[in-house]
């Protein structure tokens, strides 16, 4: 697969991932206590550190999108 994440796109993800595992497993917050805030904030959240690593977002390729300059 093409890459088709620019890197602006990269850090926003990464950044983005990193926030929501934290939410989910560290910030004690009572919203993320239920199971469904939590897991489902940890599984975006690693789709997007992972998105973020490979530079393919299988999104974008469904809609042609691309970010990156190549």
């Amino acid at each position: 697969m093409t890459a088709n994440v620019g890197t602006i796109d990269r850090i926003a993800r990464a950044l983005l991932g990193a926030v929501l595992l934290y939410l989910a497993f560290a910030s004690g917050l009572p919203l993320f206590d239920g199971a469904l805030f939590k897991y489902g904030a940890a599984i975006v959240g690693l789709v997007m550190i992972v998105v973020a690593a490979t530079r393919v977002c299988p999104i974008y390729s469904i809609f042609g999108i691309k970010t990156c300059g190549r």
